[in-house]
């Protein structure tokens, strides 16, 4: 059952305790990234026979088998699906920004250009479940930046096939490639290249223990998005919020994983009692019961504050994945948030519109980093390019005081280049 702890009544270390999610795993995804960096695809089949069970004679999906996932996903679905990427793409091309260029008070030209990467590479998660929406999420924000070739990797199943959502998805969002391969060996394929894979300039995408630790090992050799850790909700909710709502969407978070962490924080001890005996009730009636069990009881918790004030101050200190704010007027308290992913507001928005349909993106920053970092964006595969012109005048204007700036830094070399312009030029003033 889920705890149920009182601001000031416990200690603080217990509210803010957050749930270890480490593993020892460097060691065995440092070896397999060595591995394919020197046996290349030799490797990958032989690594996705031995995590995956799946014997292939082709790592990469072919057209066949995408013409074949869309017509197994049917009208209906596919039809949802592009509507989601509609609303996603709506959201994302706000995003996309344009260069700049203009005068400094010397006179000089200064500017920035925008330079899409040229390759990005996308993982999906396989497992326990499939994520459509997550090769929308991921794909669609990179051809809106103008990437020039768009790959994903994902664990094929025992069969030798990936799900059809995702071809139906990958389809949808435009993707190029879409290659069977799961784990920290599909995140070194993308960071080196192999014979069927090409190298990236990007990798992005949540995954396992294994894949998390593969993009910390490849950062480096490859620009990465983050380091996303279990999925988190916190729902800060008044004594006005429905016990059975947001229980439910407790569970929504809950039952992706073991180490999901689920915390309600209310200013209600009514509302705190009856959500506790409403996850009870709703347990059960998952298809994923034990997974959403054993996240509630390990790493669930219901906080009760004094006010609401004080439940969002909480949820800044948490740097929650996912924040729900169903209390009323949500906009007063959302200019208090600092710290969240992305937030809900009101009481008939459940997280998981955001996850599938809304438009904003569900790739989000975990275990706290919210604090630092952002939601994946358009912005994630695109590169900041300055640049700087100075002709003779503007020199002119600003040598004398370069070279003193230079000077105080003991670089004489970086004035000289400077001042030699300057002086064999005429342009000092």
């Amino acid at each position: 059952m889920i705890r149920i702890m009182k601001l000031g009544s416990v200690p603080n270390e217990q509210i803010f305790a957050r749930t270890d999610t480490s593993r020892d795993v460097a060691t065995t995804v440092k070896t397999i990234i060595e591995d394919v960096k020197k046996r290349g695809d030799k490797a990958l089949f032989e690594y996705t026979a031995k995590f995956d069970g799946a014997v292939l004679s082709s790592l990469e999906v072919s057209p066949e088998e995408f013409e074949e996932a869309w017509l197994e996903c049917g009208a209906e679905f596919t039809g949802i699906l592009e509507g989601a990427a509609e609303n996603i793409r709506l959201f994302h091309s706000l995003q996309k920004r344009e260069g700049f260029k203009t005068v400094n008070a010397q006179g000089a030209v200064v500017g920035q250009k925008i330079v899409p990467v040229e390759k990005a590479g996308l993982y999906v998660p396989g497992g326990t479940a499939a994520y459509p929406s997550t090769v929308l999420m991921d794909s669609i924000p990179a051809k809106i930046a103008g990437c020039g070739e768009v790959i994903i990797a994902t664990p094929p199943g025992r069969n030798g096939k990936i799900p059809a959502a995702i071809l139906a998805a990958a389809k949808i969002a435009g993707v190029d490639r879409v290659f069977k391969i799961g784990g920290a060996q599909a995140i070194a394929a993308m960071a080196f290249g192999t014979e069927t894979v090409p190298k990236t300039d990007k990798i992005v995408g949540p995954g396992n223990a294994f894949v998390a630790e593969a993009k910390r090992q490849v950062f480096g050799a490859v620009s990465i998005d983050m380091i996303a850790g279990p999925s988190e909700i916190l729902i800060v909710a008044d004594g006005k919020s429905r016990a059975s709502w947001v229980a439910a969407d407790m569970l929504s978070q809950a039952e992706h994983d073991r180490m999901a962490s689920a915390v309600l924080v209310t200013d209600s001890e009514e509302l705190a009692e009856a959500v506790s005996l409403e996850l009870e009730r709703q347990i059960p009636l998952l298809e994923r019961a034990d997974i959403a069990r054993a996240s509630i009881d390990s790493n669930g918790k219901i906080i009760v504050a004094a006010d609401i004030w004080e439940a969002v101050a909480v949820a800044n200190e948490i740097a929650p994945e996912h924040l729900e704010l169903s209390v009323d007027d949500p906009y007063t308290y959302l200019a208090k948030v600092k710290n969240a992913g992305s937030v809900f507001l009101g009481r008939y928005c459940p997280e998981a519109l955001g996850d599938y349909f809304a438009g904003p993106n569900h790739t989000l920053p975990t275990g706290g980093t919210a604090r630092f970092s952002s939601a994946l964006s358009v912005d994630d595969f695109v590169k900041k390019i300055q640049f700087i012109e100075y002709d003779e005048k503007s020199l002119a204007k600003c040598a004398a005081k370069v070279n003193e700036f230079a000077k105080k830094e003991g670089l004489t070399g970086h004035g000289r280049s400077v001042m030699i312009r300057a002086e064999e030029s005429g342009a000092v003033e």
